[in-house]
């Protein structure tokens, strides 16, 4: 199995343990890229772009990472909160008054950010119309009591996290989330990240490959019901890629992933300019819950838009500053913060595995191994 793209000498074992994932057909078509010190340093990828092994995975092959937008939408929020724009501690109904009901008269932003607010899904249940449909999505959640006391503990919101926090950014900014995206991040970047994909990149969509047999049994330990559900098939329908479901429609590759979220690791600074403060960027340490996900069903510590590094984790480093997630199926973005590292992996094979999936961790142990060479 080629493998295309550059690699630094001192990060061989990442490409040793990538081909091993392509020449094993636990990826079909995946890319991996690093950073360090704001300096691409792994920039790799490789296997076929289709399930039928046809089309060669390329440079600009660009497939939906899911929840690993969620790490786009948080960043967006937390640039509003660098310009005094937004405030982190501050009700959501500041920003969104006809939240302000049902008892979320408190819920503030810093909940939306962690999953603490008790929105883990709509009340009822959602088709993908109507994740399509922006205001009725928002309206419905502006609309319901939390489900557990705010700000007590984490309940993953799987979509609810990219419309509540993506409806604040349109009431501030008077644009959608995707428009403020593009414009005020992915485009100073030149990162080719997408949250509401345009026809003229359909071309370069790798489509997500179902995950092999049988869905694993619910964890016992899940005490709260999802109502809204998308299946590998429904991303592949123009309607998902057209829409902007900020929780888990952005579109990328490792590469473009790793060029927008490398802002942290180093610290808010981009090549041309300083995009967050320093003090911003440490925000997102600010824990918020570490417990048993409701939703998830696992530990996890959250701090803002981010889980934080844990001895529990399911991603766990030896330096404190670091924070991560990722999407159904395998993707996976890490930011470590005191090694001014950002780690990314992005695939089109999908796993029940998630955080744990095997072929990220590898990778992200390979990383390790070299930096401390």
């Amino acid at each position: 199995m080629e493998i295309q793209g550059n690699c630094s000498d001192q990060f061989s074992a990442v490409r040793e343990a990538f081909a091993n994932s392509l020449q094993s057909g636990a990826d079909v078509g995946a890319s991996v890229a690093v950073y360090l010190d704001g300096e691409l340093v792994v920039d790799l990828w490789g296997g076929y772009a289709d399930q039928a092994r046809t089309r060669p995975w390329q440079r600009d092959t660009i497939t939906n990472v899911w929840s690993t937008t969620k790490t786009m939408t948080a960043l967006c929020a937390l640039v509003l909160t660098d310009r005094n724009e937004l405030d982190l501690s501050a009700p959501v109904a500041k920003y969104w008054p006809e939240f302000g009901t049902a008892g979320k008269e408190h819920i503030e932003i810093r909940h939306l950010l962690s999953h603490t607010a008790g929105l883990p899904d709509w009340d009822q249940p959602m088709t993908l119309d109507d994740l399509c449909d922006w205001e009725k999505a928002t309206t419905l959640l502006a609309r319901q009591s939390p489900r557990w006391e705010p700000g007590t503990t984490s309940g993953y919101h799987r979509f609810t996290h990219g419309f509540l926090i993506g409806e604040v950014i349109r009431r501030i900014c008077q644009e959608s989330i995707g428009t403020f995206f593009a414009d005020q991040i992915a485009g100073p970047l030149d990162a080719d990240f997408h949250i509401g994909l345009a026809a003229k990149h359909d071309h370069r969509v790798s489509e997500v490959i179902p995950a092999p047999g049988p869905a694993p049994t619910p964890n016992p330990q899940v005490t709260v019901p999802v109502g809204a559900y998308v299946t590998a098939q429904d991303t592949r329908s123009t309607q998902w890629r057209r829409a902007e479901i900020p929780a888990a429609d952005g579109y990328g590759n490792a590469r473009s992933v790793a060029a927008v979220q490398s802002v942290l690791s180093t610290g808010g600074l981009t090549p041309s300019a300083r995009l967050l403060s320093e003090t911003t960027c440490r925000t997102v340490f600010n824990e918020q819950s570490h417990d048993i996900d409701l939703v998830l069903g696992i530990p996890v510590r959250f701090g803002m838009g981010y889980a934080l590094n844990a001895s529990d984790s399911p991603v766990s480093t030896s330096n404190v500053h670091t924070c991560f997630w990722g999407g159904r199926g395998g993707s996976l973005v890490v930011n470590d913060l005191d090694a001014r590292m950002t780690f990314t992996y992005v695939m089109n094979q999908m796993t029940y595995l998630g955080l744990t999936d095997p072929r990220s961790q590898k990778l992200l142990q390979a990383v390790y191994q070299a930096l401390a060479l």
